[in-house]
């Protein structure tokens, strides 16, 4: 989290993270589309030429926190495949959360296995806990044959600690619920360590509401 007491300005640094092609640009897209201009800025994206993420992909999202206090949610993704391991962890220096986008295929076990590994070894290695990080699962591809089924999904979901959801990115299914879950804990997360109320006189539940209305997520959908 960067802040900027002089311009007034809080910046949390979301990453989505997760195997090639799983659909962490897709999703950053999805938002982009959904979100209002007011909300959005301008999506950056650097693709190779079969369409996979090379770098990262970048996008801010700015709301009100109230008292003159504006919120920027910077959204990263990291590439998916192995041999850019070291431009992973880069992306993923000073992440406040992170998104894991699986992939639903039965087939792709193995790779969301070595991705969520992958991930929990480069906090480490840019010094953060693995453990106490904010991370959210989503499984995406919900419409494509050969799935992991609700019910297995919500099995495993209930083993771990990780907010699990499904999704259907290109769609924009679930793509919403993903990032207000991944933020509202997030958000818990920085208020318990840094007490944003305390310094900032941001209400917690005050401020993450106006982020539900912006999103047209009213409280009955909570």
């Amino acid at each position: 989290m960067q802040v900027d007491f002089h311009g007034r300005e809080i910046t949390v640094k979301l990453v989505y993270y997760g195997p090639a092609l799983s659909g962490k640009t897709t999703n950053l897209q999805a938002i982009h589309q959904l979100v209002t201009a007011e909300t959005a800025g301008r999506l950056m994206t650097l693709e190779t030429r079969d369409d996979r993420t090379l770098f990262f992909d970048l996008l801010p999202l700015t709301f009100s926190g109230g008292k003159n206090l504006q919120v920027r949610f910077k959204l990263f993704t990291v590439p998916g495949q192995v041999m850019h391991n070291a431009t992973r962890r880069l992306v993923l220096q000073g992440a406040d959360g992170t998104a894991f986008i699986a992939d639903s295929q039965k087939t792709e076990t193995k790779a969301n296995q070595q991705a969520f590994l992958n991930m929990r070894e480069n906090l480490s290695e840019n010094g953060i806990d693995p453990d106490s990080h904010p991370v959210v699962i989503q499984f995406n591809k919900r419409d494509l044959p050969g799935v992991r089924t609700d019910a297995e999904i919500d099995r495993m979901a209930s083993k771990g600690r990780e907010p699990v959801f499904k999704a259907v990115a290109i769609r924009g299914v679930g793509v919403i619920e993903t990032f207000l879950g991944l933020t509202e804990l997030t958000w818990r997360h920085l208020e318990a360590k840094h007490q944003l109320h305390e310094k900032f006189g941001l209400e917690p539940e005050e401020f993450l509401s106006t982020v539900r209305e912006r999103l047209g997520i009213g409280r009955a959908a909570e």
